[in-house]
């Protein structure tokens, strides 16, 4: 019973001492649900005696709940209201039945019931004490504060039987409370404008001195940063116009667009050669996108075709490249020769508005940043007619012979392998008589995607011409690359070759491989070597693989050395 009395023993300030009342009223409640109890599990004449004590448990209840000068209630297990005493009928003109049930919350104030209803859900669920203070509608029609307490009344198990609970006005006690409350605005409001004419002078006077100084200040970090930003841009320009391609070019702007606009993260998107994606290229001071890849159609840039600025928080005309409500951004597009080449993405870190000299540097950069950009691509695009075979995208003839030799002379100084594998598609020729030459062209682009696909990252594949090709394969002995030939070839097999939605029939290719330094330390002869097998394995039949023979000096070598060593 500690849990009951406890909290009941003084309440509300003491404007009542009813401690006794309760604490007897709480005993009847629980002898009334005991003897309900009991009287379930005795015999009927044992049944008959119980249920005439609890009538009497529950009539002396009764008795001292309407002795209690508060609004006294019960309810069951379930939380429902089972018995208000009159002093409830009384203050809020019901008619006496009314308010059983969850029929008390009409008379409560409506925007007190969700508050109520909550606290009264929660201590059911956790069985701690209700206590709660809301308006309830009296007689009058008028609504009053009510202080709400209630405790559970519990088994010996500890099973909660029911909660017991009583309901003080404290309308009294809330108006005095109001009425200190606005005395003390009152007097905090008088000394507040007491110590705001006092010290309004003495501000003004140090308002002035200090806009001032503010404006001296902003000014001169103005002109210095102004000069910091076009020092960097010409350096900036002159590293661009030293890159040799575009990695260099990203990593310059890396570096220094921070440098260039320190209040400002970005990043770089370019398109790419077809004109339907753009991807990022590059971010910095951690600038972060909605995405990586992106059409054209989600800049606003790229459609205007000028500087697009979005505040933070407006979605008017926002570009999907920013994430929603982050910061306030603006975007430009890169331009070479007047055409669109990539967007620069441009994010301020703070609230402050970028100033109009900053936004000068910016279009200053775009054009250095997209004209670099454009001679990077033109450069490339040179260089790939220049090496590149134009039907298959492998690398020419040309590239083949500058490569190997290359690769030839790294693997002498390491004393490593080199191998080389020279394929020559079988029949060829039957594609181009039966399907005509276009069906020749995709067989063969069909093949060299395949052999591009087929091969490490630092395996080089060529067009060597017609329908020949080779396969440089650095470090690999005369097994491995004999080995790789022959997945290739049978992978070949299964390779699928359509002309115009109707297949061209099965790809073979006859293979000769050869190796460094066992048939030959010099490009050309190792060139020859494969070429030699290849015959070879065309003449054996096609679809296979031939690995060289040893030039005949190379036999000679070793068999006198083999002689020295048995001497």
């Amino acid at each position: 019973m500690e849990e009951l009395t406890a909290p009941t023993s003084t309440f509300l300030h003491g404007t009542y001492n009813y401690g006794l009342v309760a604490l007897s009223v709480a005993l009847a409640i629980l002898a009334t649900y005991a003897a309900t109890d009991l009287a379930g599990r005795l015999c009927s004449a044992q049944r008959s005696a119980a249920a005439r004590d609890a009538r009497h448990s529950e009539a002396q209840f009764r008795t001292l709940a309407e002795a209690i000068p508060q609004i006294v209630w019960t309810t069951g297990a379930d939380g429902l209201t089972t018995y208000i005493n009159r002093n409830w009928y009384e203050m809020t003109g019901m008619p006496p039945g009314t308010g059983m049930g969850s029929g008390w919350m009409e008379v409560v104030h409506p925007d007190d019931r969700d508050i109520c209803g909550k606290k009264w859900r929660e201590c059911m669920a956790s069985g701690a004490t209700f206590e709660v203070e809301y308006r309830l509608r009296d007689a009058k029609k008028e609504f009053r504060w009510y202080l709400d307490r209630a405790v559970p009344l519990r088994d010996a198990s500890g099973a909660i039987l029911g909660w017991f609970g009583t309901c003080t006005d404290i309308e009294p006690q809330k108006q005095q409370q109001q009425l200190l409350e606005q005395q003390i605005k009152e007097h905090t409001a008088a000394l507040v404008e007491a110590n705001f004419r006092l010290e309004t002078e003495m501000r003004e006077r140090a308002l002035a001195q200090q806009e001032l100084n503010v404006q001296n200040e902003r000014m001169v970090n103005e002109l210095t940063l102004r000069s910091n930003r076009a020092t960097t841009l010409v350096k900036t320009a002159e590293l661009l116009q030293s890159c040799g391609d575009l990695k260099d070019v990203l990593s310059v702007i890396a570096g220094m667009a921070p440098k260039i606009f320190p209040e400002l993260c970005g990043a770089m998107l370019l398109l790419n050669s077809s004109r339907d994606t753009m991807e990022t290229a590059v971010c910095w001071t951690g600038c972060r996108l909605s995405g990586s890849v992106l059409g054209p159609q989600d800049c606003w840039a790229l459609r205007a075709g000028h500087i697009h600025s979005v505040s933070a928080g407006d979605s008017t005309a926002a570009c999907r490249h920013a994430l929603p409500d982050h910061h306030s951004y603006f975007c430009l597009p890169l331009l070479s020769h007047g055409e669109a080449i990539g967007v620069l993405h441009f994010e301020v870190l703070d609230s402050k508005e970028l100033p109009e000299s900053a936004m000068l540097i910016v279009n200053m950069f775009a054009e250095q940043v997209g004209l670099c950009i454009s001679n990077l691509r033109l450069r490339e695009a040179l260089r790939n007619q220049s090496i590149r075979d134009p039907l298959t995208g492998l690398f020419n003839r040309r590239y083949l012979e500058e490569t190997l030799e290359r690769e030839v002379r790294r693997a002498t100084r390491s004393e490593q392998t080199l191998g080389v594998i020279m394929l020559d598609l079988d029949h060829f020729k039957r594609f181009n008589d039966t399907y005509g030459h276009e069906a020749g062209d995709t067989v063969l682009r069909q093949t060299a995607s395949f052999l591009a696909n087929s091969v490490r990252a630092e395996d080089i594949v060529c067009r060597f011409g017609g329908e020949e090709f080779i396969v440089i394969l650095p470090m690999a002995d005369l097994n491995a690359t004999q080995a790789r030939a022959a997945n290739i070839c049978s992978r070949l097999r299964d390779l699928e070759v359509l002309h115009e939605g109707r297949p061209v029939g099965k790809v073979t290719a006859s293979a000769g491989v050869a190796a460094f330094p066992e048939h030959g330390t010099e490009p050309k002869a190792l060139i020859d070597a494969a070429d030699a097998a290849m015959y070879r394995a065309k003449k054996e039949g096609r679809d296979r693989v031939v690995a060289a023979s040893v030039p005949r000096e190379v036999e000679a070598l070793k068999s006198a050395v083999s002689t020295v060593i048995r001497a």
